[in-house]
């Protein structure tokens, strides 16, 4: 924490790895997201406060009746909870018919009834796009667009402040009548914005007409990413054994079932948006899978490698294709509707493939889709929890996911009932009783060895752990667990995966970091904004 005293920042105690941070009325306490957790603590220091599980927090706002909002990462709408803690509820509503995928950024307006934020997704820009800024109300769920496209909103000084392209703008807003009242004024340029979406923007703005902003490239601040990687091969140790490519942005490692080739989603850097691209890795080339101007991203390689399925914007937040994997035809579009899908991982007798939904409120769930018969969806993994990232075993009888039921990621095993028309010939299981634990503190995106001994998994410090398994009889047993090393891991999906024989490991892992550029600080900006 930074003081205009000139006194050298200061950490808060227990506040590591915390993002999204925002104040309350009073400037007391500070509310932050960190260990995918709703916080908060004194501005003074002290002990942080555990207010709601979540998956992370794209923006909070605290008014002086004791209610937070936040918004979170995964996909929903904005929720609230009290500053003292207790239930969590949704205050606005997706509009899935039109694509979109979350809310995020909520503003609490004076009057602190209404509030403002940003609505993300649409049919035409993909699930990552400014939709809008809204303006709604804590005790209705009708809302009103004020701004088309923007990015983080805040008002100030009866302005409504927000970036275009690298512009911060400003424009009057009367907050009685929830009405714009004259033209939208530059009063910044080249303000940092950053992440995949471009979308979060580096400025700040206080009641009494302080603003703080960044300058510079458009990954430099607001959330941008902070990092360039490289997929980078290790050994069990962590020693370096080569890389793949060049430095880029990429997620989503999939490696080919005979281990010549990966899959991994890169952003193209004009349009800011992934395609799935494939490494020959013997070979040392690199060639582009997708070619449409949407989002294409998390691609999963059918058991035989001749095909690859993929999510993909072009009619819906998400949807599921698939196309041969030699890049040759079109693609095939498997599953669309208006829910935001990502495949997950393809069965190994090519008749399932495993995906995630995004679900209102709680996170996702993990469903099956059959390539026979009606091809009807069904779920396999359906909690009041954030279920996701499910992988079959080698053998087909188990499938190995993260869940946040805990009040953090840990990483599970449920068997994989038998399959006959499309459906379990057994109930799907029971995750309230027929489930094992696999990772001991935290544990994210698993990872099956070829021969069904080990499940490799990432702890919340990055470490990559392996668990040693034996699935061969009815009931699942789990044995030690061991870190192998630290990975410095970093991207979207999955980031990495692990050869057949479990003895190397392809990792998206940070090859440079972005300092970010220093804060620029203007006392009266609506004074010059008259002039």
């Amino acid at each position: 924490m930074y003081s205009f005293d000139g006194r050298a920042p200061e950490a808060l105690i227990g506040t590591e790895g915390a993002l999204s941070p925002f104040w309350s009325p009073d400037s007391r306490f500070i509310g932050f997201r960190a260990g995918n957790k709703v916080q908060v603590i004194q501005a003074t220091g002290g002990p942080p406060r555990i207010l709601a599980d979540t998956a992370g927090t794209n923006g909070g706002t605290w008014n002086r009746d004791g209610i937070i909002l936040f918004a979170t990462t995964n996909g929903g709408p904005i929720r609230r909870v009290a500053a003292s803690g207790g239930d969590v509820s949704p205050v606005t509503t997706l509009d899935t018919a039109n694509g979109e995928t979350q809310h995020w950024y909520p503003f609490f307006l004076p009057d602190g009834r209404h509030f403002l934020y940003l609505a993300i997704g649409s049919k035409t820009g993909g699930p990552a796009s400014a939709n809008g800024i809204y303006v709604a109300a804590l005790d209705s769920r009708e809302r009103k667009l004020l701004v088309p496209g923007g990015s983080n909103p805040t008002y100030a000084q009866g302005h409504l402040l927000f970036v275009r392209g690298q512009t911060l703008m400003a424009q009057p807003f009367d907050v009685d009548r929830l009405e714009l009242t004259g033209e939208a004024v530059p009063i910044a340029e080249d303000v940092a914005v950053g992440g995949t979406t471009a979308i979060p923007a580096g400025f700040t703005v206080s009641e009494r007409g302080v603003l703080a902003y960044q300058t510079g490239s458009r990954d430099a601040g607001g959330g941008g990413a902070g990092y360039v990687s490289r997929l980078v091969w290790f050994d069990r140790t962590g020693k370096e054994m080569g890389s793949l490519g060049d430095e880029a942005r990429s997620g989503h490692v999939a490696l080919a079932p005979d281990g010549r080739r990966v899959a991994t989603s890169l952003i193209d850097p004009a349009r800011r948006t992934p395609d799935v691209w494939i490494f020959d890795i013997a070979r040392g080339l690199r060639s582009r899978f997708t070619f449409e101007p949407g989002w294409e991203y998390a691609a999963v390689w059918s058991p035989q490698g001749d095909r690859i399925a993929f999510a993909a914007t072009k009619s819906g937040p998400g949807d599921l294709y698939q196309k041969a994997s030699s890049g040759a035809g079109a693609e095939e579009a498997l599953l669309t509707d208006d829910r935001l899908k990502t495949p997950r991982d393809w069965s190994p007798d090519g008749r399932f493939i495993l995906f995630s939904v995004a679900t209102d409120g709680r996170g996702s769930d993990l469903w099956l889709l059959p390539l026979f018969g009606d091809r009807k969806p069904f779920p396999i993994i359906q909690t009041p929890f954030s279920d996701m990232t499910g992988v079959f075993s080698p053998d087909g009888r188990w499938i190995a996911y993260m869940s946040n039921e805990s009040g953090r990621y840990e990483v599970y095993v449920v068997p994989f009932p038998g399959t006959a028309g499309g459906r379990p010939t057994a109930a799907a299981p029971d995750t309230s009783t027929t489930k094992w634990q696999i990772s001991t503190s935290g544990g994210t995106w698993p990872r099956w060895r070829r021969d069904a001994k080990e499940i490799f998994y990432l702890a919340p410090d990055g470490s990559l752990m392996a668990a040693g398994v034996n699935g061969q009889g009815s009931a699942f047993e789990v044995g030690a667990v061991q870190r192998l090393f630290a990975t410095r891991a970093v991207g979207s999906g999955s980031q990495y995966d692990v050869s057949a024989d479990g003895q190397r490991v392809l990792v998206n892992t940070v090859a440079e970091e972005i300092v970010p550029p220093p804060i620029t600080l203007v006392v009266n900006w609506v004074g010059a904004l008259q002039k």
